[in-house]
């Protein structure tokens, strides 16, 4: 007894356990009297009671209700979350437009938070030709410049609210046709659809019509496998489909579209007409060869039997082009299933894809005069269904140009028609190589497949570049060389101190000169009137022949004063001006006399070159030149002389110096 005096406390436990040991049942029913939703546990005072378990209030015993901590507590959940009560717990969810860092569903106490989803990631999200804007918990649309949505500047994507442009108006009425239209096709089957498309094209198309089959024949369609006997009718109707949105009647049509929507909707169609038919060929189930000639898109279609190798190229020839697909030589094989091979050949779908301004043929365009480069063959296009069947090596085509060229002065180039998931496509160059050219067809090379066509650049068009360059340079020459002489022209002749032979010769010659540039300025592609054109031309003969004439005097003037001959002053300039204003006028009349009518020619208004009238400049003009030249060494000949006789001691060398 002694030890529990010296400590109280565990005297106190003791008679804990003496109690329970006297009556063990007091602990059991106490517990069993616990609800459901509660536990038996030690109190504060070290007794067993009945407690609800978490996520439930009440007494333990009675009741323990479940306790709805969405109510309970504002925003348990943080912003951007929803909160949802669960029996005895509950759990967040992120609101439409944010994910979570973590889990989907979650508490706020492990961490996890909602953030925005930056829906413009995907893209595409608004259509072609718009732009996609990111908000908080969502995104809102609007149109690229140029182009409008009947929805307003800012849109949510849904049917009727993609972007057009300006210049393809859309009335009320045949928008309510074309939603008919499109909901009513994509409504039927691959093949139904196909049959009913071909039927609408074949009649006129308005420019929203061509667009809206287009959407219509790019949906999805059904995936099932078609019986093999309506493949071919399917095939059919999808090429014949095509040619009837691309064929020349509709050029007028497509030409009142927007060009960057034009690109697009042809893409569309490019890259849809060669998905379908491989998807369609997909059915037969034996070794295939199928042709469909339209008239203006034409189609030939191979399927392979999975136990065939395909070690050998396979090429084709349509309508006087012809296009070869060579594998690689590798030992694997690789017999996965059949593969199909289709070429499409496009005749008049060039003019719908203007290579002007494209990105890819940048270079091409400093070349060839930027707007000057056209497509010079029919666009043609090959695809495989089962790539890893027949690994492709090289692809080599002969295209037919559809204008005869000149391969010494045209410029030719293989192109390609490149493309992205967003159907916004461009001419491009890339892995592909000329490797030879004719006047009627061009070979070409390339390491990839897509839609092949040739660009061409025309020795006019680059001519015409060089030509508007250099007139532009001859312009502003002789609006420099105009203002120089008008200045020279005041300063001889209101600067009297200066007045001699010398400055009245220069005077002249500036005045000549002058008059001939200023009506060259003004006059030279006055070509309009015959009558006008042959003055001008008269005229500027007449001026150019003064100036030469007048460059002669100067000449003679030198050689009289370096000679030292005597001369009477007004004599020499009567005779002067006589020489260089009348014998111009001389041989003017009498050209003007024996061949008028070659004063002026179609293109420019100066002196034809027919039966050499042309050198009734050229002559004089080469006989002042040389008299000038003999003037010269004459003078040289003399100064020579004169010093040598003046200072003999100089050297050779330093007497010509």
């Amino acid at each position: 007894m002694e030890f529990f005096h010296r400590s109280p406390m565990k005297l106190l436990l003791f008679a804990a356990w003496f109690s329970s040991v006297l009556d063990p049942c007091r602990f059991d029913d106490i517990c069993r009297s616990c609800h459901q939703n509660a536990s038996c546990r030690l109190n504060d005072e070290s007794t067993n009671a009945c407690f609800c378990k978490q996520g439930f209030t009440g007494d333990g015993i009675k009741n323990c209700q479940d306790d709805n901590e969405c109510e309970n507590v504002t925003g348990i959940c943080g912003p951007n979350a929803t909160c949802t009560n669960n029996v005895g717990n509950y759990h967040c969810t992120c609101l439409s437009g944010f994910t979570a860092n973590g889990k989907q569903e979650f508490q706020t106490n492990d961490g996890t938070y909602c953030k925005d989803i930056d829906e413009c990631m995907d893209a595409g999200r608004c259509g072609p030709f718009s732009k996609c804007h990111n908000t908080n918990g969502s995104f809102i649309c609007s149109c690229m410049r140029g182009y409008t949505s009947p929805a307003g500047p800012w849109f949510k994507p849904k049917n009727g609210t993609d972007c057009r442009g300006e210049n393809c108006k859309v009335t009320p009425c045949s928008q309510y046709k074309v939603y008919q239209n499109l909901n009513f096709m994509i409504n039927l089957s691959t093949s139904e659809r196909l049959k009913e498309i071909r039927h609408q094209t074949s009649a006129d198309l308005s420019p929203v019509l061509l667009m809206s089959y287009i959407e219509a024949m790019a949906s999805p369609g059904d995936e099932s496998q078609h019986p093999e006997e309506h493949i071919n009718e399917t095939i059919t109707n999808l090429v014949y489909s095509v040619n009837n949105l691309v064929e020349k009647d509709e050029k007028v049509e497509w030409d009142k579209i927007n060009e960057d929507l034009r690109k697009y909707y042809v893409t569309t169609l490019l890259h849809t007409a060669e998905k379908e038919t491989l998807a369609l060929s997909a059915g037969y189930t034996h070794t295939t060869q199928m042709q469909v000639d339209a008239g203006e898109v034409e189609m030939k279609l191979y399927t392979f039997e999975p136990h065939q190798a395909h070690t050998q190229p396979v090429s084709t020839n349509i309508q006087g082009n012809s296009i070869s697909l060579t594998p690689k030589n590798s030992k694997e094989k690789n017999n996965t299933g059949s593969t199909s091979i289709v070429f499409l050949i496009y005749n008049n779908i060039g003019d719908l894809l203007k290579p002007a301004d494209d990105p890819g043929v940048a270079d091409y365009s400093r070349y060839a005069a930027a707007g000057e480069i056209t497509v010079n063959s029919p666009v043609i296009a090959a695809a495989i269904s089962n790539p890893k069947t027949f690994a492709l090596n090289n692809v080599t085509f002969t295209l037919k140009h559809t204008q005869e060229i000149d391969p010494a002065l045209d410029e030719t180039k293989c192109a390609f028609w490149e493309y992205s998931q967003s159907m916004m496509g461009h001419w491009s160059l890339d892995g592909c190589t000329r490797t030879h050219v004719n006047a009627t067809h061009t070979l070409c090379s390339c390491n990839h497949l897509t839609h092949f066509a040739i660009l061409m650049s025309s020795a006019q068009a680059n001519l015409l570049a060089h030509y508007n360059v250099l007139t532009r340079i001859t312009q502003l020459g002789m609006v420099i060389s105009i203002i120089c002489l008008s200045m020279c022209i005041f300063t001889f002749w209101f600067f009297r101190d200066i007045q001699n032979t010398r400055t009245t010769i220069h005077k002249n010659l500036c005045c000549s000169l002058f008059m001939a540039q200023f009506i060259f300025l003004i006059g030279i592609n006055k070509i309009a009137h015959k009558w006008f054109c042959s003055l001008i031309a008269g005229l500027l003969h007449y001026f150019f022949l003064a100036a030469f004439a007048w460059m002669c005097i100067e000449g003679i003037h030198l050689y009289l004063i370096v000679v030292g001959v005597i001369y009477n002053k007004g004599f020499l300039h009567r005779n002067f001006y006589l020489f260089g204003y009348g014998s111009p006028a001389v041989v003017v009349a009498i050209s003007a006399t024996l061949g008028h009518k070659y004063y002026g020619t179609s293109t420019v208004c100066w002196l034809s070159t027919e039966h050499n009238f042309i050198w009734s400049f050229i002559g004089p003009a080469c006989l002042i030149i040389l008299v000038n030249l003999l003037a010269f060494a004459v003078i040289i000949f003399k100064v020579y002389r004169h010093t040598a006789v003046k200072i003999p001691e100089i050297s050779h060398y330093e007497n010509i110096r």
